[in-house]
């Protein structure tokens, strides 16, 4: 391994300056997980690597403010947020998700500002908090600028972030009265990446659905939303043909991708059958969460 620069600054400031808008080779590092796998593969061999662990421990709190928004410290880790009575209590799809992500060990390490701030399409969280209509902030040497989730990536491992900048805090609006679901297909283990994410978020009005956010995950360079179908469902009640209708429309409206999780036939075919599926669970309040399905 090629030596590299490690420092480890104490406030989130310091660590901006340490950073270089210009040098790809300069890399922040949160929990480490995925920069250490790069790193192992070969794929990325950095000239300093900057700390995150020791800046201030507001960057770490999750908590509601008096808007009802959840704000979660860019640095707090997945098993925080997993274990989080406030997340368990106002946003149970995100308690749920956090849960399935790789194993434990990793999620003790892993922060939800590097998750974000990573870009790679296959992760669970940019689809659920995109279709929650949650932003973050962006903190650089010229200040803190707000991005919705939805934005903030815009390709294979790219995003709308400068090199100098860094995801002080992550803000989910309330949930109000709607009701939100993430299915997670894989293709072995739960926790495994997803051949295909389909994360849901729909205001019921009685027995229709008033209008509906829906993101699918993994089946394309970047989380994407999926307009025909919520303009189909949009006013409507979700019967079997209506939701038909609406898997046919987001798997004919996107150009998916074939990996090594699956072909892009049958990611079509996974998306056309789990978007009704997914409406359907978020109707259905004793359902509300993230679910879970392998094949």
């Amino acid at each position: 391994m090629i030596p590299f620069e490690y420092l480890a600054p104490r406030t989130l400031e310091e660590a901006i300056q340490c950073l270089d808008p210009e040098d790809p080779d300069i890399r922040p590092v949160g929990g480490g997980t995925a920069i250490m796998l790069m790193m192992k593969a070969g794929v990325l061999r950095p000239t300093r690597l900057v700390s995150l662990r020791r800046v201030e421990d507001k960057y770490r709190e999750i908590r509601v403010n008096d808007a009802g928004e959840l704000r979660i410290g860019g640095m707090a880790s997945l098993a925080a947020l997993e274990q989080s009575p406030l997340l368990r209590g106002g946003w149970p799809v995100l308690a749920r998700t956090f849960r399935s992500l790789s194993n434990i060990r990793v999620r003790n390490v892993a922060t939800i500002g590097g998750n974000l701030a990573h870009g790679d399409p296959h992760m669970d969280m940019p689809p659920v908090l995109s279709a929650l209509g949650a932003r973050v902030l962006a903190t650089g040497p010229s200040g803190t600028r707000e991005i919705a989730v939805e934005e903030l990536c815009v390709g294979y491992y790219e995003t709308v972030l400068n090199r100098d900048e860094l995801i002080s805090e992550v803000i989910v609006p309330p949930m109000g009265g709607r009701r939100a679901v993430y299915f997670k297909v894989t293709t072995r283990a739960a926790h495994d990446w997803p051949a295909l994410g389909v994360a849901v978020s729909l205001q019921p009005d009685g027995g229709s659905v008033r209008n509906a956010s829906l993101i699918v995950g993994a089946a394309t360079d970047r989380p994407t939303r999926l307009h025909a179908a919520e303009a189909l469902l949009r006013n409507a009640t979700p019967s079997d043909e209506i939701l038909r209708r609406a898997g046919q429309a987001a798997a004919d409206a996107l150009d998916i991708v074939s990996d090594q999780h699956g072909s892009a036939a049958y990611k079509k075919h996974l998306l056309s059958v789990y978007l009704g599926r997914a409406v359907r669970a978020a109707m259905d309040a004793s359902k509300e969460g993230a679910s879970h399905d392998s094949h």
